[in-house]
């Protein structure tokens, strides 16, 4: 099933790979796509460390049990399943979005779309019904783990915390931050706008690992994460160029602060569109297909995005 946001001349090249790739603003030329690098958790870690400092990311394959993930992604869906999201007749873990369904009732969240009221008892609101289960599925024990320790959940995994502290070398003081995020990107609605990590977490060194887990495969077309090229450097650069110029206007920290994020969107995003934000700069974006149990770990500065869901899944 092809649910291509935008119409395709037939002189047009794909992007990639045979696909095309739609972004908020544009379809990705060939020119301006390129491949995000895999790496194994069972590299030396020197390794590791030099490819995720130089590219600003590191896409570990495998690093999670994929079991695990698989589980995750059912409970997800199972949660949802009453907001008619899925494809009857099919299994939540399955995650096939109902192509009967309207997908402006299915927004992604994450990307703009916001949520003020509870939906009443007995509503058949079904944007409303999405939203509430989509928001508390971030406070559901299987994400998040229970209070009395019983149940782990999926946030809380070992093997993620396990990497992390042999990876950077914080070893014992390494301090999940409790901000996440359940993305989702469905069929037929606009992606998130280009950003950053460093934007959310101002008043914080510039040292924390944002990592990023596909709940599920990911197809080409199954619009997953993408990294631009050089986009830690990039972004340090325009960070210190804002500041430096900031300050010779006279500015303190605390203004330098309010002033940079006062030039983003409300939403936190640099722009709503990646091909105009990779063309500005000169940049590719980076794009692969994802496995269940792949984690994607990325530094503050790292400009990332994603782009429009052309299959049928979730």
């Amino acid at each position: 099933m092809s649910l291509q946001p935008l119409s395709v001349n037939s002189s047009v090249p794909p992007s990639i790979d045979g696909k095309f790739l739609f972004v908020n603003d544009d379809l990705l030329a060939p020119a301006e796509v390129g491949i995000l690098e895999p790496s194994f958790p069972d590299e030396p870690v020197e390794v590791l460390r030099d490819r995720y400092h130089t590219r600003g990311y590191l896409l570990v394959k495998g690093l999670l049990p994929r079991q695990d993930v698989l589980a995750a992604r059912e409970s997800y869906f199972a949660s949802l399943s009453p907001s008619g999201i899925l494809k009857p007749g099919t299994a939540p873990k399955e995650g096939i979005f109902n192509p009967e369904a309207n997908p402006s009732n299915y927004p992604g969240i994450g990307a703009g779309a916001k949520r003020t009221t509870a939906t009443a008892p007995g509503s058949q609101d079904k944007r409303g019904m999405f939203m509430d289960a989509a928001l508390k599925a971030h406070t559901d024990e299987w994400y998040c783990g229970s209070t009395d320790g019983r149940v782990r959940g999926f946030c809380n995994h070992p093997a993620l915390k396990a990497f992390v502290a042999h990876f950077t070398g914080w070893g014992d003081k390494t301090l999940p931050v409790k901000r996440t995020l359940l993305r989702n990107n469905t069929p037929g609605n606009k992606a998130i706008g280009v950003h950053y990590d460093q934007s959310f977490m101002r008043y914080g060194e510039p040292t924390a690992v944002t990592a990023w887990v596909p709940i599920g495969d990911v197809s080409l077309e199954g619009g997953g994460l993408i990294y631009l090229e050089d986009g830690e450097s990039l972004g340090a650069e325009i960070e210190q160029d804002f500041e430096r110029k900031a300050k010779a206007a006279g500015m303190d920290d605390e203004e330098v602060r309010h002033a940079y994020n006062a030039n983003m969107m409300s939403t936190g995003w640099l722009c709503n569109g990646a091909a105009e934000f990779g063309r500005k700069y000169g940049k590719k974006w980076l794009v692969t297909e994802y496995e269940a149990g792949d984690v994607v770990f990325h530094t503050p500065h790292m400009r990332w995005n994603e782009y429009y869901r052309i299959d049928d899944g979730l």
